[in-house]
């Protein structure tokens, strides 16, 4: 399973910009053709494309794994039908009664479970549990509430923010039933979420990622390939 190297709009925190599923890419409409070709050609996904209430924040707005896709209450009626028209067979849920938008940065999901902010509190979290048909606990991630931001969750694997405290490895292997290992992206970055990408099959990183970091995350995600 290949592992690459990408930015988007001139950054490397091609996290913030894109949400990756076993079975969809969702990107924003202003990326580049030759960018959504690359995503095409390393996922063999679909690619939606579609912005977030006009926004290109898609990874930080969305939270998705291949059950569920939740979404922040100012979802425009035209994304919302463009996500519908790919997605059928995928429960969508739009969190109209949240006063939280950012649910990519404050759940961090694969198909076993999902980790969401402790401030979230016990209505929405259930809406989340059923939207994603999995197990949903509450936890953090090196002290810090936003565990979307602080870590990648395939099916494979899990890399964190570097200062994860023991009792939170054990919170999210066991509730994401997969070995989770700690990192950095993007030349030291801890907030791996805003610059990695990926499912049990492709890995893309940001473009500042040193070889050091890709061989850390190759090990973490069990990925093997040459970036470009």
């Amino acid at each position: 399973m290949p592992l690459f190297l990408l930015d988007a709009f001139g950054s490397a925190s091609i996290g913030v910009f894109m949400r990756v599923t076993e079975k969809v890419v969702i990107a924003p409409n202003q990326f580049p053709e030759s960018t959504i070709k690359k995503i095409e050609s390393w996922f063999n996904l679909p690619v939606i494309r579609t912005n977030i209430g006009g926004s290109v924040l898609i990874g930080s707005l969305v939270c998705a794994n291949s059950y569920g896709i939740v979404l922040p209450h100012f979802i425009r009626d035209e994304e919302l039908s463009v996500l519908k028209t790919f997605v059928r067979d995928i429960n969508i849920t739009v969190m109209e009664e949240s006063k939280r938008t950012a649910f990519g940065n404050l759940i961090l999901a694969n198909d076993h479970g999902a980790i969401a902010d402790p401030r979230l509190k016990r209505g929405e979290i259930k809406l989340i549990s059923d939207t994603l048909g999995v197990e949903v606990v509450q936890g953090e991630i090196a002290g810090l509430p936003y565990v979307g931001s602080l870590a990648v969750a395939t099916n494979r694997g899990v890399l964190t923010h570097p200062l994860l405290k023991p009792e939170e490895e054990k919170l999210l292997s066991e509730v994401l039933k997969a070995q989770v290992s700690v990192g950095t992206v993007n030349c030291g970055i801890p907030y791996v979420g805003t610059g990695l990408v990926g499912n049990s099959r492709v890995v893309v990183a940001g473009s500042l990622t040193t070889g050091p970091e890709l061989f850390i995350i190759s090990q973490a995600l069990k990925v093997v390939g040459e970036n470009e």
